[in-house]
């Protein structure tokens, strides 16, 4: 796919964002950035850091990159969406993301992995019923809001200037990367 040069991978947490996206930058050698890293590169944040926008701005200034993340409420959609010509919008089942954001979230705090800033997910966050402080309930929770919103960007115009794929299943997720190689 030649035309796709200025990537947005979106989706609620747990759709795997960031791992399709890594693999779209492979396919087709171009920048990867993780908005989370951005984000919480001083550590964990309810706040964006001051550069946050400027940083994506000058990422995106570029003509080949992919970019993952949401952040639609920090101005992500003013900033990088109108310069994508492809949003990969990755919208599996709730249960799945669920699977996923757990065995993630367990696997970080358990092996102390070093995120974003060097920020580690914290073992009290696990039985938090905060969404914000414990992803998974964030993502319980904020799933159905999560589908609605970008549902409404694709009935809004916010994505009519680029080629969107919506993609609910593994299944499907394996089909449009095959498909960027062959």
């Amino acid at each position: 796919m030649s035309d796709m040069n200025r990537v947005v991978v979106v989706g609620n947490s747990g759709s795997g964002k960031t791992t399709v996206a890594r693999h779209v930058a492979a396919i087709i050698e171009a920048p990867h950035l993780e908005m989370d890293s951005v984000f919480h590169k001083h550590g964990w944040a309810d706040d964006a850091p001051p550069d946050f926008l400027s940083t994506l701005d000058e990422f995106t200034r570029v003509d080949r990159w992919v970019v993952d993340g949401n952040y639609t409420s920090h101005g992500v959609r003013d900033v990088v969406w109108p310069r994508a010509d492809t949003f990969v919008w990755l919208d599996p089942p709730r249960r799945t993301a669920m699977s996923r954001v757990a065995r993630r979230t367990l696997r970080r705090v358990v092996t102390r992995e070093k995120l974003w800033g060097g920020v580690r997910e914290p073992f009290t966050n696990l039985y938090s019923r905060d969404p914000y402080k414990n992803i998974m309930v964030w993502t319980w929770t904020r799933h159905a809001h999560s589908r609605e919103g970008f549902e409404t960007a694709m009935s809004d115009g916010s994505w009519d200037h680029a080629t969107v794929h919506r993609l609910r299943s593994t299944t499907e997720v394996e089909h449009f990367l095959d498909s960027l190689t062959g």
